[in-house]
């Protein structure tokens, strides 16, 4: 059953809701499977059915860039239910119990991205080092956290880099950041060595390394925000799809939340496949799917770039979009009114 939204709001804040209306239309969208199934059954789709119950029926070799955000290793209620945080050696078996099930999907050129933090991080490495090659842990900084007066603030998380095979797509020009040039060295003759003059200020791109610090976490005056407690930043999913795939290439997630995955892969010519159990993420993944049908803007990429996290340029940039197109549907405004 999903519950109809019932908090007040804020006239600015853009969090993605569902109307009653919504709630009906939007569920009619979702698959559901009841055995095995060809690829054009779950192309561009949204599963809404427990992950455990229908990976057996899940085809072969078809997912080109596997994206996986597993429930941490921690105590906490979710979607009704309870998880109690295990011993480490216990959730290794846990990951691994579906993990090398859902393997079976993969193309020989595939990649994989694991998401965790340091309660199960280890854990999940020692797993998937035993069926892929894991070629690097980037660290990304979720810039929130509680404090604690006896420890370290968290606030980071780990993605673990893997592949199949030694032939797998990187691209790493897809990825750079566009960062603030400040001390900006010139040949003798005064040229730039490595950036380049704007008439916003100097610049220079940069590789991409495993270290994540321009992201944001959704909230609630970002229009990709949702209620999800664990929505990851869809410039987040951005560096991994156009890093780790091509235009056209299947990307697979299956622990969608809210959608971002199939929303960002959407925008970015990708196929897509995601499952989520819960009706009410489910569908706030297919409305966020409607709008991406109108909006490909990414917070933070613009231009064929990355920008620094809550700088200037990257606001302008994102803002642009919407200055421009003042009609857009109903989806970009949160609520789908009833008499549309």
């Amino acid at each position: 059953m999903i519950v109809h939204d019932t908090k007040l709001r804020a006239p600015s804040n853009r969090t993605i809701i569902l109307s009653a209306h919504e709630r009906v239309f939007y569920r009619q969208t979702l698959a559901h499977l009841d055995g095995p199934v060809r690829e054009e059954r779950i192309k561009n789709r949204t599963i809404c059915q427990d992950l455990f119950e229908i990976l057996d029926w899940l085809p072969s070799g078809f997912v080109d860039l596997l994206f996986i955000d597993p429930p941490y290793n921690l105590t906490k209620t979710f979607n009704g239910a309870t998880h109690r945080k295990r011993a480490i050696g216990e959730y290794g078996q846990w990951f691994e119990s579906w993990f090398v099930k859902i393997i079976r999907t993969l193309k020989p050129t595939a990649s994989v991205y694991i998401c965790g933090d340091w309660h199960s991080s280890a854990a999940i490495h020692l797993v998937a080092e035993k069926y892929l090659t894991v070629r690097n842990r980037i660290t990304w900084e979720r810039e929130k956290g509680r404090g604690a007066k006896r420890n370290w603030k968290n606030c980071s998380e780990d993605i673990w880099f893997c592949t199949v095979s030694e032939e797998y797509v990187f691209n790493a020009d897809a990825v750079k950041v566009r960062r603030r040039v400040i001390a900006p060295y010139t040949d003798r003759e005064g040229n730039p060595k490595d950036w380049e003059r704007t008439e916003t200020g100097n610049y220079r791109l940069t590789c991409p390394s495993n270290s994540w610090t321009d992201l944001t976490v959704p909230f609630w005056s970002m229009p990709e925000n949702t209620d999800h407690p664990t929505q990851k930043p869809e410039k987040l999913l951005a560096k991994i799809i156009l890093a780790s795939s091509r235009s056209g290439d299947w990307v697979l997630d299956p622990f969608l939340g809210s959608g971002t995955t199939s929303v960002v892969a959407k925008k970015l010519g990708r196929l897509y496949t995601g499952v989520e159990i819960d009706p009410k993420y489910g569908c706030l993944a297919e409305k966020r799917l409607a709008i991406a049908d109108h909006d490909k803007t990414i917070q933070g990429y613009a231009e064929g770039v990355f920008w620094e996290r809550n700088s200037l340029l990257e606001q302008e940039r994102f803002s642009h979009f919407r200055e421009a197109q003042p009609d857009l549907p109903f989806a970009l405004t949160g609520v789908w009114k009833e008499d549309e």
